[in-house]
């Protein structure tokens, strides 16, 4: 009977190992099921997430970048003919739509009266601004650097990009997504979490010098995007002033 049972067990431990690296031990592989880029060189899991990035229709972002000395908190949707979202820096805040090359900004009065003297007729026009899009022209200043934070590749490929030396860094997760994360210059150089689900996706991008901390998700997923209604717009053309000190997201 012994003998049996003996043999039993040994059938049964057999059997295990096609799915245990032995019988009672355990012998995890963190790529096991995966895409398989948790294998890749550091430099080529970052190409394959930038190329991933680039090519998806949509993606939503959302977090704190650091530019210029100024902290920015971005919750934006984007996709290649535009994007929308809503932008703060300390008591500024704003929200930002583009449809192709027409851009628009919508923004309480105190922001369209910050820095501006509290004269009645500031007051007057402010107020006919209040929480409503107003059109930014093309050749104001404001204009390429507010477009920045709708334009979804110019974006994505100023945060993605690390610097020094690569490394590929542990296993990890991201909104309850498996990752990989690579690391540039031992961390200094910024960290990039790739998914180890499906297509690749950057989910995380912590920027270089502590320059913000950014999460990536809604990948490939559509969005309503049209400009606003004429009830919803004021058009100031050329007379349009909008206060400084709004930079670009990237540094650039």
């Amino acid at each position: 009977m012994r003998t049996r049972n003996a043999a039993l067990v040994g059938a049964l431990c057999a059997g295990l190992t096609a799915v245990l690296t032995a019988c009672g031990a355990g012998g995890d592989d963190p790529d096991a099921g995966t895409n398989g880029v948790g294998k890749l060189e550091p430099a080529a899991i970052q190409d394959k997430a930038r190329t991933a990035a680039n090519t998806a229709d949509a993606v939503h972002l959302s977090g704190n970048v650091v530019t210029q000395g100024r902290t920015y908190r971005i919750d934006m949707r984007l996709k290649k003919d535009g994007g929308i979202g809503r932008v703060s820096a300390g008591p500024t805040a704003f929200e930002l739509l583009r449809v192709g090359d027409d851009l628009y900004l919508k923004a309480p009065a105190a922001f369209w009266t910050r820095g501006a003297t509290s004269s009645p007729a500031a007051s007057v026009s402010a107020g006919k601004l209040d929480d409503k899009y107003v059109k930014v022209p093309g050749d104001d200043p404001s204009y390429q650097r507010l477009k920045g934070f709708t334009d979804k590749n110019v974006l994505l490929d100023g945060l993605i990009g690390l610097h020094g030396k690569l490394a590929r860094g542990e296993h990890g997760a991201v909104g309850g997504v498996r990752t990989v994360r690579v690391t540039g210059g031992g961390g200094s150089g910024g960290t990039l979490d790739v998914s180890l689900s499906g297509t690749p996706y950057p989910l995380r991008v912590q920027r270089a010098g502590g320059a913000g901390q950014l999460e990536l998700d809604g990948w490939g997923k559509d969005f309503a995007l049209a400009a606003p209604q004429k009830s919803q717009t004021v058009d100031y053309g050329k007379q349009l002033q909008i206060p400084g000190g709004v930079g670009s997201p990237v540094g650039g």
